[in-house]
C-alpha cells in the first residue's frame, strides 16, 4: 500500500480535521483570543491528526506487507484467509467473509476433482491388473508349448507386459507421479547385479527373437533404492535398445564407482540418437527423430523413467552418437553413514 493511496483512502477524514481547525479558529478569534494562542492550538490539532496518520499507516503497512509476503509464500493461494486475522473495520470484514466463501467454494471443488480422480486411479488399476492375468496365463501356456510361434509369441507377451505396466504407473500418477509412487517405495539395500540379471529375464524372449548379445560386467557394488522400481527403469532401457538396434545388436551392462557415487551404464550399439534430438529425449511426449522413422515410440517410456530417477534419488542421463549407440547411466549416491557402518 503506498502513502500517496492511503491519503487518498483518508481524505474525508483529513478534510473533516481540516474544517473542524479552520471552525474552531474561526469561534476562537471572534472569542477574543489572540492570533498566537489560535496558531498554536491549531498546531497542535494537525501534529496530534498527522501523528494518528502516520502511526495507522505504519501499522496497516507492517500488516500488509507481512500478509503479502506469507501469501507469496503459500503453495495454495485460495487459503490465505487461513493466515488472515479478521479485520476489526466492518468494511474490511466484508472483504474477509467474501474470501472466505470463495476458499470454501475452492475446497469444495479441489475435494470433488480429487474423489474423481481416486475413483478413476482404482479403476484403472483394477482393470489393468485383470488385464495382466490373462497375460501371465499366456506366458504359462506358451513356455509349456515350446515352438517357433510361441517363442514370437512370448517376446510379444513381454512388449504387452510392458506396455500394461507403463498404462498402470502413468494412468495412476495424475499431474504428480510421487503421489503414488511413494506409497509404494521399499527402499533396501540391493545388489546391483540381481537388478541388472532380473531385468535381462523379464526380457528374455524379446531380447533372444531379437538376437541381441547380453554382456554383464563388474557388478559388485550395493546400493540403496527399490529394487522394482529400479527393474522397471532397466525394462524400458532394454525395451528401447532392442527397438532402435542395428547390425549385430548388442547390449552391455557394467558400473563404476567414483566417490560416493556409484554409475550403472547400460550401453547399446545401435542406430544412436542425433544431437539434436538427445537433449530432449526425457521430455513428455517426445519421440524424436528415430520415433517418426520406426512409428511405433509414445515417448512415455523414458519421460516415466526421468520421473521415477528423480523421486528415488537416481541420475539419469544419457549419451549417444547418431549411428554409434546409445549408453544410459545411472547414478546412485552412496550414504557415508553406511559405509561408516561397515567399516
Amino acid at each position: 500500500m503506498s502513502g500517496r493511496q492511503y491519503l487518498k483512502n483518508h481524505l474525508p477524514v483529513i478534510l473533516l480535521n481540516l474544517l473542524g481547525m479552520l471552525a474552531l479558529a474561526l469561534f476562537l478569534l471572534a472569542a477574543g483570543n489572540p492570533v498566537q494562542s489560535v496558531l498554536f492550538v491549531l498546531a497542535v490539532w494537525l501534529t496530534v491528526v498527522i501523528l494518528w496518520l502516520t502511526a495507522v499507516y505504519l501499522k496497516r503497512k507492517k500488516y500488509l506487507d507481512g500478509l503479502l509476503a506469507m501469501a507469496e509464500g503459500l503453495k495454495e493461494r485460495y487459503l490465505i484467509p487461513e493466515i488472515m486475522e479478521e479485520p476489526e473495520q466492518a468494511e474490511g470484514q466484508v472483504y474477509y467473509q467474501i474470501m472466505k466463501m470463495a476458499e470454501k467454494s475452492m475446497l469444495e471443488k479441489i475435494n470433488g476433482v480429487q474423489r474423481e480422480r481416486k475413483e478413476y486411479k482404482e479403476y484403472i488399476e483394477q482393470w489393468l491388473h485383470e488385464v495382466k492375468t490373462p497375460i501371465t496365463a499366456m506366458k504359462l501356456l506358451c513356455e509349456n508349448n515350446r515352438c517357433e510361434f510361441t517363442k514370437d509369441m512370448l517376446a510379444e507377451l513381454e512388449n504387452i507386459n510392458r506396455f500394461t505396466q507403463q498404462a498402470l504407473y502413468y494412468a495412476l500418477k495424475g499431474d504428480d507421479f510421487g503421489s503414488y509412487t511413494e506409497k509404494d517405495y521399499r527402499i533396501r539395500e540391493i545388489r546391483l547385479e540381481d537388478v541388472v540379471h532380473g531385468a535381462i529375464a523379464e526380457n528374455k524372449y524379446l531380447l533372444r527373437q531379437s538376437r541381441v548379445a547380453v554382456t554383464v560386467d563388474g557388478m559388485e557394488n550395493r546400493v540403496y533404492t527399490d529394487e522394482r522400481w529400479v527393474r522397471f527403469v532397466l525394462n524400458q532401457i532394454i525395451s528401447n535398445a532392442v527397438k532402435y538396434r542395428s547390425g549385430e545388436p548388442a547390449v552391455h551392462f557394467f558400473t563404476e564407482k567414483k566417490g560416493n557415487q556409484v554409475f550403472l551404464y547400460i550401453k547399446d550399439n545401435g542406430i544412436g540418437i542425433s544431437q539434436s534430438d538427445l537433449p530432449r529425449i526425457f521430455e513428455k511426449g517426445f519421440t524424436g527423430q528415430n520415433g517418426r522413422m520406426l512409428q511405433n515410440s509414445t515417448g512415455i517410456g523414458l519421460y516415466l523413467c526421468r520421473r521415477l530417477c528423480d523421486r528415488l534419488g537416481i541420475g539419469l542421463t544419457a549419451r549417444s552418437e547418431e549411428r554409434g549407440g546409445t549408453t544410459f547411466i545411472l547414478s546412485f549416491q552412496v550414504n557415508d553413514f553406511v559405509t561408516g557402518a561397515r567399516g
